[in-house]
């Protein structure tokens, strides 16, 4: 008896393991957004982010960070050139070392960035984590 109380326990915790929710894998095709989203947090904190990629050329791109008490952060296209189209689009400084990636998960775009600090005042480097657009609602985070 109690070893088909185990075996049971065991299929029931295996079968819950199943039904975790994973994000599905980054599609291997060309990236095409367009966002135009603001946000702004419970500390004052804001964001706003403007983008336009077709076929994995970026064509538009600004973000403004700020972090009250911190600083702000500004990346602008014209700063930057592009240099991988897929799986990710990388844009790197063009005097500098900051490097911008771009990918989509699902309904979600996500820009990350690396070595970005000089292009932040104060301590709002420390503050930065990657931007994300969401496709269905139209937000950004």
């Amino acid at each position: 008896m109690l070893r088909k109380l185990l075996l049971l326990l065991l299929t029931a915790l295996i079968g819950a393991c199943a039904i975790i929710e994973r994000p599905p894998p980054i599609p291997v095709r060309p990236l095409d957004v367009k966002a135009d989203c603001s946000y702004r947090d419970e500390t004052g904190g804001s964001v706003t982010l403007k983008l336009d990629v077709a076929a994995a050329r970026v064509r538009a791109f600004e973000a403004r960070v700020n972090f009250p008490q911190h600083g702000s952060c500004h990346f602008a296209l014209k700063d930057f050139r592009q240099t991988k189209e897929m799986p990710a689009i990388e844009l790197v400084q063009t005097s500098g070392s900051c490097i911008l990636r771009m990918w989509e998960q699902g309904t979600r775009v996500t820009v990350a960035f690396q070595q970005c600090e000089k292009m932040c005042s104060g301590s709002a480097w420390d503050q930065l984590l990657p931007l994300i657009y969401d496709r269905r609602d139209g937000t950004c985070a």
